[in-house]
């Protein structure tokens, strides 16, 4: 291939970003191509959004610059990036609900006009529908998007991202509210991307993705890039480890601890349709994991096990006392927490501060005669920020302005103020960095030994082995099959999850 072929679309030169006395990265320098997906890989705080974000223009370098088609270029905003061809698609949507596709799809572009001076609605609805239908989608682009699937919306802000000619695409996190079935469809659409000569700048904490769609991987630890090779140069294992530092075996903490009574016993529990006939016990000091493939009624049955979610049939046992669980007061009477899955809609309360969100279910503690202790709180909040490494911001800071990982430790330390006896972990790790995973495995782990009973949910198949002391597996709302330690093996979860026949049953 010729010199002029492989001229890069966009570079970024020699940069370095600033923020006071903060470096938060330095010495950048990417060359991106047509028809090719880079992955951004490193932990949370090593300088991946703002590294991507200095390309868009969102952030204006220190040092250094970026580089369209070989001339240098400055960008005071993201209106300059996207008029050069550079679009970012954020992790959270970034739409307008109550507008329609095409609306969105046309905001913040100069639209065709009838020669009334009017806009050519007929016109921006078919180069919509031409749009959308590249991406294999066949909507009524008048509706309103927030009729709209999470998937689809991350295809409007794609088509949004090709209707202003787009180049380079930026996409941060594309597939963090995804079930499985819509990843395989995004990604789908990124290879044709690709065909189409777009360049392809891809931010994930999901490996997987990265070896399945991207050709490259650019690693940046602590602000500086340490690698940048083609995929085949990586394996899982050495991309951890070029990440964090340390060997993916080493992210995992299961220590040995001592199996206590039966914490909480759940025999025949029914919720149609999501789950039915559901039992298992959880004794104190085990941890029980949850498996199954997404829909398999896993979160609602932690929402019945919180008082959350009704249930028509079926018992549930405490300390081997019978209960009935209604409300999240009594599931926290009965020493029951639980933290859900997005924490973002159902865990934090985004524009208070961390403390408030730490103290937020134990206000109790610190009031004495209806008033708070502001002082008392504060102390609690901020030994809790220590104890669970929440690093980034003061404690009066917003919880909104730290990373993924810290925000999920942040709801963890809210879920453990109350000191429960039984701990409900709905996908712990979603959507944090491997160094974050690493420290969630050790709260994890920690909690165990000190004998509390944890039941924790997750997708993520090497989670579930390497944390658990027994694994149930769920299939379309049914326990089918209960798994030892001493049985644990991905191929025969793996199977018992997609419904395919094993070899035998200890329940």
């Amino acid at each position: 291939m010729s010199l002029v072929e492989r001229r890069p679309v966009c570079a970024l030169r020699n940069v370095s970003k600033r923020f006071g006395s903060i470096s938060a990265c330095q010495d950048i320098s990417i060359e991106l191509f047509a028809g090719e997906a880079v992955a951004l890989a490193g932990e949370n705080g090593a300088g991946k959004s703002t590294t991507a974000k200095c390309l868009y223009g969102f952030h204006s370098p220190t040092t250094g610059h970026v580089e369209v088609d070989g001339r240098e270029m400055t960008f005071r905003s993201p209106r300059d990036g996207e008029a050069a061809g550079i679009v970012m698609i954020p992790q959270e949507l970034d739409l307008f609900p109550e507008l329609s596709i095409v609306e969105n799809m046309f905001m913040g572009q100069q639209r065709p006009r009838t020669r009334f001076g009017t806009f050519d609605w007929r016109a921006m609805k078919k180069t919509a529908r031409e749009i959308l239908a590249r991406l294999g989608l066949r909507l009524d682009v008048s509706q309103p998007v927030h009729l709209l699937s999470a998937a689809n919306c991350k295809l409007i802000e794609i088509a949004r991202a090709l209707n202003r000619n787009a180049r380079v695409i930026i996409m941060d996190e594309p597939t963090a509210a995804l079930t499985d079935r819509e990843v395989r469809r995004l990604l789908s659409i990124v290879r044709d991307l690709k065909k189409n000569g777009v360049a392809i700048v891809y931010i994930t904490h999901r490996l997987d993705e990265i070896f399945d769609v991207c050709d490259r991987i650019v690693v940046l630890r602590d602000g500086s890039l340490v690698d940048d090779g083609p995929v085949s140069d990586f394996t899982e294992g050495s991309l951890v480890k070029k990440m964090v530092g340390r060997p993916l075996e080493s992210l995992f903490t299961h220590s040995p601890h001592p199996i206590g009574d039966v914490a909480l016993e759940v025999v025949g529990l029914t919720s149609e349709p999501a789950f039915r006939d559901i039992s298992f016990q959880v004794r104190k000091g085990e941890i029980l994991g949850i498996s199954g493939l997404i829909g398999a009624g896993r979160s609602e049955l932690a929402n019945a096990l919180f008082g959350l979610r009704a249930y028509a049939a079926g018992t549930i046992a405490v300390n081997e006392r019978r209960v009935r669980i209604n409300s999240v007061a009594d599931a926290f009477r009965l020493g029951i927490a639980y933290l859900p899955e997005e924490r973002r809609s159902q865990g934090l309360i985004l524009p208070f501060s961390i403390q408030h969100n730490i103290t937020l279910a134990s206000l109790k503690r610190f009031t004495r005669l209806g008033i708070v202790s502001e002082r008392g709180e504060a102390d609690f909040a901020r030994k809790a920020a220590t104890d669970f490494t929440v690093s980034g911001a003061r404690i009066d800071a917003a919880v909104s302005v730290l990373s993924g990982g810290n925000q999920q430790k942040v709801l963890i330390a809210k879920t453990l103020a109350r000191n429960p006896e039984i701990i409900i972990l709905d996908e712990p790790t979603r959507g944090v960095d491997v160094g974050a995973k690493s420290e969630i495995y050790r709260i994890i782990d920690d909690l165990a030994r000190r004998g509390c009973a944890v039941i924790l949910i997750s997708s993520e198949l090497n989670e579930v082995l390497a944390m658990s002391d027994r694994i149930l597996v769920m299939r379309e709302g049914v326990a089918v099959r209960t798994f030892e330690r001493s049985e644990f093996s991905p191929e025969a979860i793996g199977a018992a999850a997609a419904g395919q026949k094993v070899l035998s049953n200890v329940a």
